[in-house]
Parts: C-alpha cells; structure tokens; sequence
C-alpha cells in the first residue's frame, strides 16, 4: 500500500482525530505511570516503607509492563490494533481504580502489576496503529507528536501530586487514574484498525502463525541486525528513564528539599519534556531517525551526569530541565523509528517484543537505586551509572541503525 493510498484512507482531518484519540489514552498511560513516583514519595513517608521496598513499588509496575508489551504486540497482530488496545486501556484504569482501595503492600504491588500489564500493552500497540494509519512524509512527525502526550500526562500526574496527594492523600491520585476506563468507550467508535493492517490480514485469512513463529520471526536474517539494536536502544532508554524520573521526587527530597517542595521542582522540570517532543518531531523528519536519536540521547547522558553532580539549586533545576527535554525527545524518536524496521505482519510484535526487552531495565533500575541508596552511595555516582547505560544505547543506533527516513513501511 503506497503514500498516495494511505493518504486516501486518512484523510488530514481524520488522522488528526485518530493522533488525538490514540493521543489521549497514551497520556492517561503516562498519567498513571507518573503518578507512581509521586505517590512512592508519599507512601515511603506514610508506610514506612524502606529504600528497597519504595524500590520495589516503583519497579512492580515494569515487571507487569514487560509482559503487557509481549504479549499485547503479538495479540495486536493476531487480532488487531484496536480491539487490543482497548483491551489493554481496560485492564490498566480498572486496576489503578482498585489500588486506591489497597490496604498493604503486597495487595498494591499485585494490583500495580495488573496496571503495568495494561500500559505496557496498549503503548506499543497505540503507536504501531498510528505509525500504520499516516503518509511515509508524516510518519515520524506523527509518532513523536503522540508520544508528546506522554509529557501532558506526566504535567497531569506532576498537578495531581502537589494539589491532590498533600491535601486528600495517595488514594485520591489512584482514584483519578480510573478515569480512562470511561475513555475506552468513545474509543470505541473513534478508531478503526489501519487498512494496511486489514489488507494484510485479509490476505493471511487461514492462515495460522504460533507464538513461537512471530516470536523467531524479529530474529531472521532480514531483521535481526534491527532487533539487535532495537532491544539495546529500549533497555538502555528505559533502564535509565525509569531510574531516573521515578526517583526524581525522592532524589530532590535526599536532597534536602521538603515533600511539596520536590513536587513544585519535578513539575517545572516535566514542563520541559513538550518541548523535547515538539523539537524532534520538526527534527525527525528534517534530519532523520537516527540523527536525533543519537543526539537527543548524548545531551541526555550529559544532563544526568550534570544533575548528579549538581550542588545549587539553580543547577539541579536546569539540569532537571535539560534532562526532561532531551530524554523524552530520545523516546519520541524511538517510538517512531521502532515500527519501521518491520513488515506488517510482525511490525506489531516486533514492537511490542523491543518494548518488552526494554522493559526489563525498568525491573532493575528504580530497584537498582533503592538498592544503592540503602548502601549510602552518593547520588552522583547512581546518575554517572545511567551517563554510560545512555552512550551504550547512543553507540548502539549509530553503528547499527539503518535510516527509515521518507521510506514506506515494509510489508
């Protein structure tokens, strides 16, 4: 299917429509996963939770994304783009909903894992739907510019925490993060699986592909160079965001400042990260995939090791900023470039697979720097660990990373 049919089929308005519908559920995703580092903030103080338990709280969530990612990329190419990701909308609002009831840890980090399930499902199938429905001319513009919701949830999340958690406490910020269980229903009749994906299904009809096929599928010869770099570039993105940002309230409070006080700091950094999107999106379709992934992820490393570093309170803010702008344009534009490195019948679980993996170093990270700062290790050393874990993935893109810029999806 060329550019000129696939402009046809999606209209301007009407890939407006699907940007922000898809766009919507993806800011409610970073909603829920924002609101986590806030509430482990308020929950370490209230629980009494120890540096590994607030750790683990933190981590649970990925542990149940890495499967959601998996398992949902495959399903999406068995079944279908929209019915999964409205699956997977569902299953993760229901949950955050529930956690507001929980009463112990062990009831909050099963209920967490469900949430994390949910999102880790529905994002790479939400931008594998979006990547699928757009002109090659607009692809990449049009991925970065969802993943820009993911800033909007995060400022939500950054607003909840200061103006909710202090006054009505953490059950009130989950309760929030049920809302999207209401979205799925207009959701419903707002989008529609992508004609390249029908076409391709209509012409595999009978056709039965195991698990164990789409799964050595990304690793044939054809793809396995782009698998390879893929799996790097997400674990090390991942590994370092999830430690980082998850961290961010609670670093500022080791820090020296006061609960409210961080809440305030990390919601000026957040306001950063839309124009870290807006940046890539202009850049990803002037220059190329790889040219911002690679530049967007060197100024990220020199950011953490800047903050780590950082003694006045000016420096840690700007830094802060840096840090918001350059990792989520990074993400913007692995989001975008991910989808097309592969055909239509794997594009999904290729994705979904390479989020999984990359998922795996949100496990360790947020766990790893409870961990460490249990053992009284500095916080400049802990940020000095995610410099070189950035440059790896940096390294990583330029050296086996192939451009996609203008090219039509694979089928």
């Amino acid at each position: 299917m060329g550019a000129t049919q696939d402009g046809q089929a999606f209209a301007k308005p009407k890939q407006r429509k699907l940007l922000f519908s898809a766009g919507l559920s993806w800011m409610f995703d970073a909603m829920d996963v924002g609101i986590i580092s806030f509430i482990a903030a308020a929950l370490a103080a209230e629980w009494s939770l120890t540096p590994q338990q607030t750790g683990l709280f933190t981590s649970i969530n990925s542990v149940g994304m890495a499967f959601g990612a998996a398992i949902a990329g495959i399903m999406a190419d068995k079944f279908g783009r929209r019915a999964v990701l409205l699956w997977t909308l569902l299953i993760f609002s229901i949950a955050s909903g529930l956690s507001a009831a929980a009463t112990s840890l062990t009831v909050l980090l099963i209920l967490r894992f469900i949430a994390g399930f949910g999102l880790g499902g529905e994002l790479p199938v939400a931008s594998t739907l979006v990547s699928e429905s757009v002109p090659a001319k607009d692809r990449g513009r049009a991925v970065v510019l969802l993943e820009s919701f993911w800033a909007a949830g995060w400022i939500a999340a950054a607003l909840i925490a200061y103006f909710i958690i202090p006054k009505y406490g953490w059950q009130a910020a989950f309760l929030i993060g049920a809302v999207p269980a209401l979205y799925a229903l207009y959701l419903r009749k707002s989008i529609q699986d992508p004609p390249r994906y029908l076409e391709q299904a209509a012409q595999r009809k009978g056709q039965k592909i195991s698990f164990r096929e789409r799964l050595a599928s990304v690793w044939m010869s054809e793809h396995r160079r782009s698998t390879i770099m893929l799996w790097i570039l997400w674990f090390t993105v991942v590994f370092s965001y999830y430690g980082m940002f998850l961290w961010l309230p609670s670093v500022m409070v080791i820090k020296g400042f006061s609960l409210v006080k961080s809440f305030e700091y990390v919601l000026i950094m957040t306001l950063a990260q839309l124009p870290g999107y807006f940046t890539a999106a202009y850049f990803i379709e002037k220059f190329g995939r790889k040219f911002v992934l690679v530049i967007y992820l060197l100024a990220t490393a020199a950011s953490a090791a800047w903050f780590g570093s950082a003694t006045s309170e000016g420096m840690l803010i700007t830094a802060g900023i840096c840090l918001s702008f350059f990792n989520l344009g990074a993400w913007g534009g692995m989001y975008a470039y991910t989808p097309e490195l592969y055909p239509t019948k794997v594009r999904s679980t290729g994705v979904g697979l390479a989020a999984s993996f990359g998922r795996v170093g949100g496990i360790i990270a947020p766990f790893l720097v409870g961990v460490l700062v249990a053992r009284n290790v500095e916080i400049g050393s802990i940020f000095w660990l995610f410099f070189f874990t950035i440059v790896i993935g940096a390294l990583a893109v330029m050296w086996l990373g192939t451009e996609t810029k203008g090219k039509e999806l694979l089928d």
